[in-house]
């Protein structure tokens, strides 16, 4: 691997600014409310808008860098971003607010995505070197949320809610040189596959009439539930079981130092054996974990187990996803149909969020979205098994 250090370099510096500086953002709700007129229900639709066009635009990011190439979708995408972050400490009502934070800053942190960038690294990357490849490049993004965060957090203590916003900015601008080093134009893999002048609407149609892609994406739709449930409500899990809000900051500390080791496991794994395997693990594995933590006492120490274990298969789905939609379709595709599968996962993620709010405001408990999130995960073991690890044959329609 240490002959393209560079490109996984630049994918994991990329991923890390792009997904880390934007899990930031949210640190400056109380600046953004206490600067303007805007209220709490106001900032939130902003965020809410950004989650909705983020999942639009990110397969369309990949069907552009299908046709024009990574190194200039992942440019545009940067720069959309900058735009966006730019704006908002300008941002003074409700309707700027949307546009700078849910519009172009998560539209261009969508066409910037993983799907592009996945889909540089397949091109540059030998086939047998790509799920190693993918679980570094994933990892990058859970690095760049602990390093960015906590300088985000200085940043607003000692120089206001502004500073660490431009902080962002800072960062994507510094990312812009490395696009070039993920420049890609269809490897000799990618054309023997055939279909080069194949639309945007009839790869959806090939995709779609691929009874393992649609097995893949709804397990992707699963993954999607399963970790916007646990980000958005684990807070509220552990206050509920009477524990302090710093348990929570721990809690989330560890989910996301597991994940790195988790992803890294992922892409050596899947190097050597089956993905669709180890994807059925890993969701089965879920449910197991979801179930010892609810059979356990709501203590500390369970609660950090829980963390970890959790952490570990948190998104360590995403290299193997990633690696079995390249291995069905080629290189050329993959932009195009991984953002289609992180689609369905934001679907998932937007029913995971609404429903654990939904019924914890109901009930006054979250063990009804538990149970569900344990069938989902049982679900979603059984059904990756059926699915076949190999090319599909891609012709023009």
């Amino acid at each position: 691997m240490k002959k393209y250090f560079y490109i996984l370099f630049a994918a994991g510096v990329i991923q890390s600014v792009v997904f880390g500086g934007r899990q930031t953002i949210p640190l400056s709700i109380d600046g953004i409310n206490l600067a303007s007129t805007i209220n709490y229900l106001e900032i939130s639709f902003a965020f809410a808008v950004g989650q909705l066009i983020t999942g639009i635009v990110t397969p369309l990011g990949g069907a552009i860098s299908d046709r024009y190439g990574s190194g200039r979708t992942l440019l545009v995408g940067i720069l959309i971003s900058i735009l966006g972050c730019l704006l908002i400490p300008f941002s003074t009502t409700p309707f700027m607010l949307v546009i700078s934070i849910g519009v172009l800053s998560a539209g261009g942190a969508g066409i910037a995505g993983l799907p592009v960038i996945m889909s540089a690294v397949n091109k540059l990357v030998p086939p047998e070197k790509s799920g190693i490849a993918f679980g570094i490049v994933n990892a990058g993004g859970s690095i760049g949320q602990f390093l960015f965060a906590p300088l985000a957090g200085l940043m607003i203590i000692n120089f206001g809610w502004q500073a660490s916003i431009f902080l962002i900015c800072a960062l994507l601008v510094l990312t812009i040189p490395l696009c070039w080093m993920l420049r890609s134009q269809p490897s000799q893999q990618a054309k023997k596959q055939g279909g080069e002048n194949l639309t945007f609407s009839k790869t959806l149609s090939l995709a779609f009439s691929t009874p393992s892609y649609i097995l893949l994406i709804s397990g992707f739709f699963v993954c999607g539930f399963h970790v916007a449930f646990i980000i958005t409500h684990m807070p509220g899990v552990i206050i509920a079981c009477g524990l302090s809000v710093g348990v929570t900051g721990w809690s989330l500390a560890i989910i996301g130092f597991f994940n790195i080791l988790g992803s890294l496991f992922a892409g050596w794994y899947i190097t050597h054996r089956s993905m669709k395997i180890l994807l059925s693990y890993i969701y089965g594995a879920r449910a197991i974990i979801v179930i010892m933590f609810l059979l356990s006492p709501m203590d500390v120490i369970s609660v950090l187990i829980f963390s970890a274990a959790l952490g570990f298969t948190y998104l360590s789905t995403v290299p193997a996803t990633a690696a079995l939609v390249g291995k069905m379709f080629g290189p050329k595709y993959l932009a195009t149909l991984f953002g289609i599968t992180l689609f369905s996962h934001n679907i998932g993620a937007f029913l995971g969020a609404y429903l654990g709010g939904y019924f914890f405001q109901i009930t006054g408990e979250y063990t009804t979205v538990w149970l569900i999130d344990i069938a989902l995960a049982i679900f979603a073991a059984l059904i990756h098994l059926p699915i076949k690890e190999k090319s599909v044959h891609i012709a023009a329609l």
